[in-house]
């Protein structure tokens, strides 16, 4: 099961070629872009798109995400759970075979979850398996059957469990964090693994033994295309079959006969995230005074050209827990009350310069993101104008993905940037423990030092609530208290706009799940 973030290096077309032309026209082999090379090539490791994106055809889980966002059985038959909600039996699904032909056991399944857990293991998902402290136990009790023991009962357990199994036999007594597995993977998923060219393209090839049925297409291509604007060439001369359209090209690319454009919401955002150890931006009234100085409806209107809504907290109106309500501030465009704040702290405008100061200091920074991301290159423009008019210089550093990664995910503290422009992919449930709980700081996602005793204790509570209604009203307490906090300017909530060779049939209905959300059914016409 994928998890989508959004987080690149321009590259000529001639380095994108490294498949021959004759393999552009095959009705054999899917070829799809990849916004990034991958990092690692292990569920339980990656935290970039690229590796997910290649990782989610490669491994299954005990479940998946259907296209109406339920979960589905996947490596299972069944499960049972107990009254109190702490034991779960699951049963696996059997004559399931790994790619190299060994067979899947429940062994399989807890070593898995055991090495998720281990604190050796450089993995930011450790948190999803552990509560209020207290590990989540894994006991292979038979062969296909596994049992779960929670320490108390875990709302978003379930969901956790489409985490990419792994294999035993491979795995047992490597170093995982640096195995050769990570770049050349087994796993269970309707594809095997073939090769990895770096900067260049990955490729897969059919897993003829899926334990879901055929796979009907052959081969996957999934080429090395960081920057947007050679991905639309490639996607115009037939090199690729699928690529994400910027809201100014669909026009364009709505009068292409061999494409089909499909548009859709997605359970994502972006948003300006502050690094919280910086001394600026420690203070909560100066980043709410940046928030109030960014106009989001110009942002959608000129960037997203209208394809899009304002996002205001870390959840979408897709979602159940999405509150409607007037407890969550928003920030509405309000660049007077920006320097009114700022004055109050403390800030003067020098008539020279036109920049405020503080003692003598210029108010600037520097916001980093990923290179080739059009969007949020522009984004980063406007926020940089914006904040011109109210007096704080903006410094913009575009970043190669892997550069970038080691910024945001480095075991520093404090971490080496002062603010950032990213999206976020949301779950389906609603937990926030991975991205805004304290612990999850300086080695998770959480890497803007957010704090907050309360949010802390909120998200425990949402993690231990069982009913619906109940966890609403925890979450929407914490939205309001993240708001108020303003560690991140959330922006806004884009369409997804997805062109499609009309050669690719097979489709999941357009949604968040993902048009490939059943990858194994897609097929090639001429």
């Amino acid at each position: 099961m994928n998890k989508y973030y959004y987080w690149v290096l321009v590259m000529g077309l001639s380095a994108l070629m490294g498949c021959s032309s004759s393999v552009n026209k095959s009705t054999d082999i899917l070829q799809m872009r990849l916004g990034g090379e991958p990092s690692v090539l292990n569920p339980i490791l990656s935290t970039d798109v690229p590796s997910s994106e290649v990782g989610g055809l490669i491994f299954d889980g005990l479940f998946h995400v259907n296209s109406d966002l339920q979960l589905e059985a996947n490596l299972i038959t069944t499960y049972n759970v107990s009254e109190d909600h702490l034991v779960y039996t699951f049963s696996l699904k059997p004559d399931v075979k790994w790619h190299d032909g060994h067979p899947f056991t429940s062994e399989d399944v807890v070593f898995t979850f055991n090495k998720i857990l281990d604190p050796s293991t450089n993995t930011v998902r450790r948190s999803n398996y552990i509560i209020n402290q207290k590990p989540i136990l894994f006991e292979a009790t038979g062969p296909l059957e596994v049992t779960v023991s929670l320490p108390q009962p875990f709302s978003p357990f379930l969901l956790h469990m489409g985490m990419g199994i792994l294999p035993k036999h491979l795995l047992e007594g490597v170093d995982i964090n640096t195995a050769t597995f990570n770049r050349q993977p087994v796993g269970l998923g309707p594809f095997k693994f073939h090769s990895w060219h770096s900067s260049q393209f990955v490729r897969l090839k059919r897993n003829e033994d899926y334990h879901r049925g055929e796979v009907r297409v052959a081969e996957i291509i999934q080429k090395i295309i960081p920057d947007q604007n050679t991905a639309l060439v490639s996607l115009e001369r037939g090199e690729i079959d699928r690529a994400g359209i910027p809201a100014k090209d669909v026009p364009r690319y709505r009068d292409q006969p061999e494409l089909d454009i499909y548009e859709y919401y997605d359970l994502v955002y972006t948003y300006l995230g502050f690094n919280l150890k910086h001394p600026i931006f420690s203070n909560t009234q100066i980043r709410q005074a940046i928030a109030y100085a960014l106009d989001r409806q110009i942002m959608i209107d000129s960037v997203l050209k209208g394809m899009g809504q304002e996002a205001h907290l870390p959840s979408s109106p897709l979602l159940w827990s999405y509150p409607e309500d007037d407890r969550i501030k928003k920030y509405a465009y309000n660049p007077e009350k920006s320097r009114a704040i700022l004055a109050q702290e403390g800030f003067v405008l020098n008539a020279k310069t036109g920049m405020l100061e503080k003692e003598g200091v210029p108010f600037k920074f520097t916001i980093i993101t990923n290179k080739g991301n059009k969007d949020r290159e522009k984004i980063c423009q406007l926020i940089q104008q914006f904040l011109k008019e109210v007096g704080i210089h903006v410094d913009i550093q575009l970043m190669e993905w892997s550069a970038f990664l080691k910024v945001v995910n480095a075991y520093k503290d404090p971490k080496e940037y002062d603010a950032v422009v990213l999206g976020w992919s949301l779950g389906l449930d609603p937990d926030l423990y991975a991205i805004w709980h304290s612990s999850q700081y300086p080695r998770g996602f959480n890497f803007i030092g957010y704090q907050n005793p309360q949010v802390d204790r909120l998200i425990e509570q949402g993690r231990q609530a069982l009913q619906q209604s109940t966890r609403r009203e925890i979450y929407a307490q914490a939205y309001q208290a993240i708001t108020q906090d303003a560690g991140y300017v959330f922006l806004y909530i884009p369409q997804s706009i997805v062109g499609m060779n009309k050669r690719v049939k097979g489709l999941s209905k357009p949604g968040p799940a993902g048009l490939m959300n059943r990858i194994e059914e897609i097929y090639l016409v001429e």
